[in-house]
């Protein structure tokens, strides 16, 4: 699997955990200061589709995560 599914699954779970602690009719809610984690992570989407860089690839690659058929 390469990193940029990784990352892809990695963000959009994050979203859909913070959503899911963030709302309050959700049966799992926490608090809603969650929503800013899913800010951060709609935030960091963006700014990476428009210069290319992304922390957590940054990350992977440097914990030796950067071969395709890694899993």
């Amino acid at each position: 699997m390469s990193i940029e599914r990784k990352i892809r699954i990695m963000a959009g779970f994050v979203v859909l955990l913070t959503l899911a602690l963030g709302v309050e009719t959700s049966p799992i809610f926490h608090s809603v200061n969650w929503l800013w984690v899913t800010v951060f992570a709609g935030f960091n989407l963006f700014q990476s589709g428009i210069t290319g860089f992304c922390p957590p690839e940054y990350i992977m690659k440097k914990m030796g995560k950067d071969c395709d058929s890694c899993s």
